[in-house]
C-alpha cells in the first residue's frame, strides 16, 4: 500500500445540495475564508457604513488632515492664548505707534501702538466663537423647521417656504447695517443673533429637501406601516439618514459666518472696541496701510487663513459624504 505521507490530504465539504464531495485541504480552506471588503484589506464581518466609510476617506485626504490641523491650531490658541503670548490685546503704548517687528514683537504695533502679534492671537477667539456658535444656532433652528416641514408637507412646508424667500430677499450686509447699528451691546451676542436670523432659511431647504427624500425610503414605509409613531421615524429613521447634507453645508457655511463677523465689525456695526477682534484690527489699520502694513497684513492673513481652512474642511467632508464622488 502507497505511504499515507505521500497521500493527498483530502477534507470533505458540504454541496449544498444534501451531498459531499472530496477536496484538497487547501481547497476546502478557501471556501471557509469570508470575503474580502471593496479594498483587499482583508476579510469583512459586515458591511460598513456611509459614515465609517466617510471617516477612511477622510483620513487619507490631505486637505482635511492640513486644514484640521489649522482648526484645531486655531481652536488651541482660542481657548489657552496665554500659551503662545504672554502681553495683554488691550494694552498700547503710543510711542512705540505703527513700528515695525522688533525683539519680542515679531508683528510690530498698530496705530495705538498695541502689539499686533497679541491681538491677533486675542482676535482667533472671538472669530471661533462666533463662527462655531452662530453655526451650531443655524443647524440646529435650520434643521428643525425643515426637517418638520418636510416630513408633515401641507400648510406648515408651503408657509415655511414663503417665510424663507422673505428672508433670501434680505441682503446679508445690508440688513446687518441695519439690525446692528442699534444695538449698543459690546458682546459677540448680537452678531451672533443676526447670523442666526439670517442664515437659516439656506440649513432649512437644505433639511427639508435630505427629509422628503429620506422618507420616500422603503425602510421608512415599512416601520409606518409597522406602526412607528412619527417621533420614531424622524429620530430613528429619517434624521440618521438626511443629516449628511447639513453637516456638509453647516461646516463650509462656518467660514462664511466668521468673515461675516470680520465684515461687520469693520463697518463698525460688528463688535467694537474695546472688543478684541480681526475686524476691528483691520479697520483701524486701513487709514495708514501705507505707513504701517504689517498692521493691516497680519490680521487679514489670519483672517483668510480661518476662512479657507473651513472652506477645505467643508469640501473634504462633502467629498467623503457624497456617494456621487466616490
Amino acid at each position: 500500500m502507497p505511504d499515507g505521507r505521500h497521500e493527498e490530504e483530502q477534507a470533505i465539504a458540504g454541496t449544498g445540495m444534501g451531498g459531499t464531495m472530496d477536496l484538497g485541504v487547501d481547497e476546502a480552506e478557501t471556501l471557509e475564508k469570508r470575503p474580502e471588503g471593496p479594498d483587499g484589506s482583508g476579510p469583512q464581518d459586515k458591511p460598513r457604513s456611509l459614515w465609517s466609510d466617510a471617516w477612511r476617506d477622510l483620513r487619507r485626504n490631505p486637505v482635511f488632515i492640513l486644514s484640521g490641523l489649522v482648526i484645531l491650531f486655531l481652536v488651541f490658541i482660542s481657548l489657552w492664548p496665554s500659551a503662545i503670548t504672554s502681553g495683554s490685546p488691550l494694552k498700547c503704548d503710543l510711542s512705540k505707534a505703527q513700528e515695525g517687528s522688533q525683539s519680542g514683537h515679531p508683528f510690530g504695533f498698530d496705530g495705538q501702538g498695541c502689539d499686533v502679534y497679541t491681538r491677533t492671537v486675542y482676535g482667533a477667539r472671538t472669530s471661533v466663537a462666533v463662527g462655531v456658535l452662530a453655526t451650531l444656532g443655524v443647524a440646529v433652528l435650520g434643521s428643525v423647521l425643515g426637517a418638520l416641514a418636510g416630513f408633515f408637507g401641507g400648510i406648515s412646508d408651503s408657509v415655511l417656504s414663503r417665510i424663507t424667500d422673505v428672508f433670501f430677499a434680505i441682503p446679508v450686509v445690508l440688513g446687518g447695517l441695519v439690525l446692528l447699528s442699534v444695538i449698543t451691546s459690546n458682546t459677540i451676542w448680537p452678531v451672533i443673533g443676526f447670523i442666526v436670523l439670517l442664515g437659516w432659511p439656506q440649513i432649512s431647504r437644505i433639511a427639508r429637501g435630505a427629509v422628503i427624500t429620506a422618507k420616500q425610503n422603503d425602510y421608512v414605509q415599512a416601520a409606518r406601516a409597522l406602526g412607528a409613531s412619527n417621533s420614531r421615524l424622524v429620530l430613528r429613521h429619517i434624521a440618521p439618514n438626511a443629516v449628511a447634507p447639513v453637516i456638509v453645508v453647516a461646516t463650509i457655511a462656518l467660514g462664511t459666518y466668521i468673515a461675516l463677523e470680520a465684515t461687520l465689525s469693520y463697518l463698525g456695526v460688528g463688535l467694537k472696541p474695546p472688543s478684541v477682534s480681526w475686524g476691528i484690527d483691520i479697520s483701524a489699520a486701513s487709514p495708514y496701510v501705507r505707513n504701517a502694513p504689517h498692521a493691516l497684513l497680519w490680521p487679514s492673513g489670519a483672517l483668510a487663513i480661518t476662512v479657507l481652512a473651513f472652506i477645505m474642511l467643508g469640501d473634504a467632508v462633502r467629498d467623503a459624504l457624497d456617494p456621487k464622488l466616490r
